[in-house]
């Protein structure tokens, strides 16, 4: 932050703006205050902190949409249900959510109130001295100007505050859309001979690959299971396991009610943005130089792109996420250590774009999980005060299912090249293992939408709409990691038993590890089975399993209560 309203000073006497100790309403509360002091309109404030929905809305006015897509690379929306009602004395103004979840009703009157409430009839009005009524709609504003004496209706407010600035031009010249820019040409003949060894490293089971990968690069949507789980939580499993898995989504707490994301889809977003983030208190057509994208499933043609931008100022470093696979204590820190280090210092080099990859995993190193060089990377860079100068993308071997994209996103990262789940797809569409006939690319599109779709179903659990408001939201909690790892990964993350420390998570990746680059081929070349949705003899541990069944039926049958 900074400005000519205030001296460096009197900003750091204003740190922190926001507080984790404060609620919701006193954070918001605190942040318009600041951008309004610092020299915005209060309702231009209110348009950048809580926008409509923009994205899928064709109808919308240029000008304002440009606004918003302006804005998009200063703020990510402060999402979640809200009527908000504000004033700095000369106004009085409410707007509600981009959902409108909110019931908020107004009614102006002929001798000159307006009264906005949950409720109509909040207070006795005759019905002669109503001039208009109605409920506010979804993203809207109403406002009553104390000065001018005169009630300002959504167009006219939002229609001069989009013109203030030539928004739409600096758009034009600055910012790069993803999808716009032309494919490179990349070698894409992959590795088929190492495929089984490189899935084994990262834990990919026969399951995996038959009722997760499968049905979402065939149909685009997300294999349904029964509700319920009988097999024990990671910490308990005798499995090698995925750290995702020591992570539980938190649910919307007290009033937040979850959103439907199939019928509430139009007002929910799956974009985000990468590169550089400048001063909040100020306005330059450079604050839009930033990598816009749709979605944030990126294809290696995708990832390639962002390493074609050097050109036009957006510089990248790939950091080789991998630690010493010997077995001795203390690599896994160790191999954090130096990445989080490589990060910061590239970023003091000018790098904008940051690539975490474990592409060159071999039998001396091992892949750093991607959940924890994305958390100690993005924790790292906060505590140096780095963290918006640059945006972090993954290059992620272990990554597959929408829950690994989910906790890799809440814990900083803005995109994810799943390149060995990619690679997966097109080699069982070469066999002839999907359940149709595709084209590579359409099953890949298939896999984007898939995730995509999951996705919006987790961030509709929290009652949120936007993927921009999830990234870095930590909205998890950890089961069986301890208090160290939180600390240094996933700082602020709720952890009510600990568990793992770096050795012991170093030990579930040397497990797979070891089993890939194996001396016994029949080892080597052949994945486990899983387990995890049906029961399987060498694979996950269920509560209902064929011992249990057969004994319970021979209990009943023979009424022997011990059985």
């Amino acid at each position: 932050m900074e400005s000519s309203l205030f001296t460096e000073d009197e900003l750091a006497k204003l740190l922190p703006v926001t507080d984790p100790d404060h609620s919701d309403s006193a954070n918001l509360d605190a942040l318009v205050e600041m951008l309004t002091v610092s020299g915005r309109s209060l309702p231009h404030v209110m348009m950048m902190l809580v926008p409509e929905a923009w994205q899928d809305n064709k109808l919308m006015d240029g000008d304002r949409k440009a606004f918003y897509k302006y804005h998009a690379s200063l703020m990510e929306p402060w999402d979640g249900p809200a009527a908000l009602v504000f004033s700095d004395g000369k106004m009085i103004g409410a707007t509600l959510d981009r959902n409108g979840l909110r019931p908020s009703r107004f009614c102006i009157t002929k001798d000159g109130r307006v009264i906005i409430a949950s409720e109509a009839g909040a207070l006795p009005v005759r019905p002669d001295n109503v001039v208009s009524k109605g409920r506010m709609q979804p993203g809207k504003m109403l406002i009553a100007d104390l000065e001018k004496v005169k009630v300002v209706y959504d167009e006219e407010i939002k229609s001069q505050i989009s013109l203030k600035q030539p928004y739409g031009k600096w758009i034009k010249e600055h910012r790069v859309k993803l999808r716009n820019l032309s494919s490179p040409k990349i070698n894409s003949s992959y590795e088929s001979h190492t495929l089984t060894t490189r899935q084994k490293a990262f834990g990919y089971t026969s399951e995996d690959l038959k009722v997760i990968l499968a049905p979402m690069a065939t149909s685009g949507i997300e294999p349904v299971g029964s509700m319920g789980a009988d097999t024990p939580i990671a910490v308990l499993s005798n499995q090698s396991q995925h750290i995702s898995n020591y992570f539980k989504q938190l649910f919307a707490q007290v009033s937040n009610p979850p959103i439907d994301p199939i019928r509430e889809r139009m007002v929910m977003s799956l974009f985000t943005r990468v590169g550089k983030s400048l001063n909040i208190l100020d306005e330059t057509p450079e604050h839009t130089k930033q990598v816009h994208i749709s979605q944030p499933v990126l294809l290696d043609t995708d990832l390639e792109k962002f390493k074609n931008l050097q050109s036009i100022g957006f510089d990248f470093a790939v950091i080789d996420a991998q630690f010493n696979s010997d077995g001795q204590k203390g690599r896994l820190e160790e191999g954090l250590t130096k990445i989080c280090d490589e990060a910061e210092a590239a970023i003091r080099e000018g790098k904008t774009i940051l690539i975490i990859s474990d592409r060159n995993i071999d039998i001396h190193h091992a892949p750093i999980p991607s959940l924890l060089s994305t958390g100690a990377i993005h924790q790292h860079l906060v505590r140096k005060n780095l963290r918006t100068k640059a945006g972090i993308l993954i290059e992620g071997g272990d990554i597959r299912e929408t829950h690994h994209f989910a906790t890799i996103i809440g814990y900083g990262a803005s995109a994810i090249n799943p390149y060995l789940a990619l690679e997966t797809i097109h080699n069982m569409n070469a066999k002839g293992l999907l359940e149709k006939k595709v084209t590579d690319d359409e099953a890949f599109a298939m896999y984007q939408k898939a995730i995509g779709y999951g996705l919006l179903k987790i961030l509709s659990k929290m009652g949120i709409s936007t993927l921009q408001s999830y990234q870095s939201a930590q909205i998890f909690e950890a089961l069986g990691i301890s208090k160290r790892v939180v600390d240094k990964c996933f700082t602020g993350t709720i952890s009510r038993i600990e568990g793992l420390d770096f050795d012991g998570l170093a030990k579930e990746v040397l497990v797979r590890h070891r089993a890939a680059f194996a001396v016994d081929p029949s080892v080597r070349e052949t994945l486990e089975v899983g387990g995890v949705y049906q029961w399987k003899h060498r694979g996950e541990k269920h509560l209902f399993n064929p011992e249990t069944i057969h004994l319970f039926h021979h209990s009943t049958r023979t009424n022997e209560y011990e059985k």
